[in-house]
C-alpha cells in the first residue's frame, strides 16, 4: 500500500500553522484570546533568562505581537485558568488539562524520592510533613523561607538543602501549586487551596491518559513518530505511546505516511486521515520576518527542526564561553515557513537600546535590501516589545554564514 507523502515545503508550512506561526502575528492577547493561544499550542515553556525578554513572554509575543507580560499574570494568579509544572521541562499548562497531570504526580512519587534520595540523601524525607504543616498554618512559602537553619551550599544546585528539596517534591508530586511568583522565584501554596475543585477530581485512568496524551500531541504537532507523541507532554511512556498508535492504526483513526525531510529523504510518521489535503489547502505564509525564542515550541525537538528546516541549531548557554560557535543565547530568525539565520542581541535597558552583537544568515540566504528592511522592522518591534526606544549595532554585525557546523 502507498503512503500519502507530505513535501517538506507542505510540511514545514502545516506545522508552523500547528504552532500557530503561519498566520499574522496580529489580534488580540489576553483573558479568554490568550488562554486559547496557549490551549492550540498545548503548553509555554517558562525559563529565567532575560537577555531580551524571558522565553514564555518572548514565545507568545511571537505569535500576538499586542501581547505583554502583564497579560499572563491574570490567568495565572487571578483565574486559576493555568498553572505551573512539568512537560519536558517547566511550563505553564491550562488548568483543564491539571487531571491528567495526577497520572504523573502518581507515577513520579516514588521515582522522585529514590532519583533525590541518590542526589541530595534522605534527609528531606523528614521535611516533607514540616513543609506541608509550615504552609497549612502559615500559608503559601518560597523556598528561602524554609529550612533557613539549614546548611546551604554556595548558589545553583547546592542550594537545595532538605527543606527546599520536600517542597520541590511536594510541587512535583501535586501537594503544592505555584501560587504566584515573587521576583520569578516561585511560591507555593496547598494545592486545595490553589486549584480547589481540582485537586479532588478523579485521577483518569491509564488508557484514558495514554490516550488524550497521544490524541492531544498529534493535534499539536500534524504528523509525528510514536516517541515524539511521547515525548511533546512527557506524561506517558514511549512504549505506551507505541502501543497507542499500533492500536489507532489499526481502528483506522490514524494512518502512516510519508514526510519528507529538507534533505529530501522520507521519513515515516504518523497522522490523522486527509493531513496531506489539509496541508494543501493551507494558505502561504506571510514574508515578514519573526525572531523566535530560543526555547520556543517549534523548535523545542531540535532534530525535528533540523529534518523539517534543515536548521542545526544548539542553545550555547551551558557552553563555556571560548568554545560557544554563535553566543549565549541566540535567537532563531523565522521568515515565511523558513528559518532563515540566527541573531545575537541583548536588551541594554539603562541605555534604552537593544543591541545587536551579530546575525549569521543561513547558508544560501542573501541578505537583500528587501530582506534587511524586513528584519530592521521587527528589531524595532522587539525593542519596543522589551521597552527599549531604538536598536544599535556592533560594527561588524553581519557574519558570514557558518553552516552545520557541530557544536561543542
Amino acid at each position: 500500500m502507498t503512503r500519502p507523502v507530505l513535501s517538506n515545503r507542505a510540511a514545514r508550512r502545516l506545522f508552523l500553522d500547528r504552532h500557530a506561526l503561519l498566520e499574522p502575528p496580529t489580534g488580540p492577547a489576553r483573558g479568554e484570546d490568550l488562554l486559547a493561544l496557549i490551549r492550540r499550542l498545548g503548553f509555554v515553556q517558562v525559563d529565567s533568562i532575560n537577555t531580551v525578554e524571558r522565553a514564555h513572554h518572548m514565545i507568545l509575543w511571537s505569535r500576538r505581537q499586542s501581547y505583554r507580560p502583564r497579560n499572563l499574570t491574570p490567568l495565572l494568579e487571578r483565574d486559576r485558568a493555568l498553572f505551573e509544572h512539568w512537560t519536558h521541562d517547566a511550563s505553564v499548562i491550562p488548568t483543564a488539562f491539571f487531571p491528567y497531570w495526577k497520572h504523573r504526580f502518581a507515577r513520579d512519587q516514588a521515582r522522585l524520592r529514590q532519583r533525590w534520595s541518590d542526589w541530595q540523601g534522605t534527609a528531606f524525607h523528614g521535611k516533607v510533613e514540616d513543609v506541608l504543616a509550615h504552609i497549612r498554618r502559615d500559608g503559601p512559602v518560597g523556598s528561602g523561607e524554609v529550612g533557613t537553619d539549614e546548611v546551604r551550599g554556595k548558589g545553583g544546585w547546592w542550594e537545595w538543602h532538605p527543606s527546599k528539596t520536600a517542597l520541590e517534591y511536594l510541587w512535583r508530586t501535586g501537594q503544592l501549586c505555584v501560587c504566584h511568583r515573587r521576583n520569578f522565584a516561585k511560591v507555593y501554596d496547598l494545592t486545595e487551596r490553589v486549584l480547589p475543585a481540582l485537586h479532588d477530581c478523579p485521577v483518569p485512568d491509564e488508557d484514558a491518559v495514554i490516550d488524550w496524551a497521544c490524541t492531544a500531541a498529534l493535534t499539536r504537532l500534524g504528523f509525528a513518530t510514536s516517541g515524539e507523541l511521547a515525548a511533546f507532554w512527557a506524561l506517558i511512556r514511549p512504549d505506551e505511546a507505541r502501543d497507542w498508535c499500533a492500536r489507532a492504526l489499526a481502528d483506522g483513526r490514524i494512518e502512516e505516511i510519508e514526510v519528507t525531510s529538507a534533505d529530501g529523504r522520507p521519513r515515516r510518521a504518523f497522522a490523522f486521515p486527509g493531513l496531506p489535503e489539509e496541508a494543501a489547502a493551507l494558505p502561504a505564509p506571510s514574508s515578514r520576518c519573526r525572531i523566535l525564542s530560543p526555547f520556543d515550541p517549534a523548535l523545542r525537538d531540535r532534530n525535528r527542526a533540523e529534518r523539517l528546516f534543515g536548521f542545526h541549531y544548539r542553545i550555547e548557554v551551558f557552553v563555556p564561553e571560548p568554545k560557544r560557535v554563535y553566543g549565549y543565547y541566540v535567537f532563531p530568525i523565522l521568515e515565511g515557513d523558513r528559518l532563515i539565520g540566527r541573531i545575537d542581541m541583548r536588551a541594554r535597558r539603562a541605555e534604552g537600546a537593544l543591541h545587536v552583537t551579530a546575525l549569521w544568515p543561513e547558508v544560501g540566504v542573501a541578505l537583500s535590501k528587501t530582506r534587511e528592511a524586513r528584519l530592521l522592522a521587527e528589531l524595532d518591534r522587539v525593542a519596543t516589545f522589551c521597552g527599549c526606544d531604538r536598536v544599535t549595532f556592533a560594527g561588524d554585525w553581519v557574519k558570514p554564514p557558518l553552516g552545520n557546523v557541530t557544536l561543542l
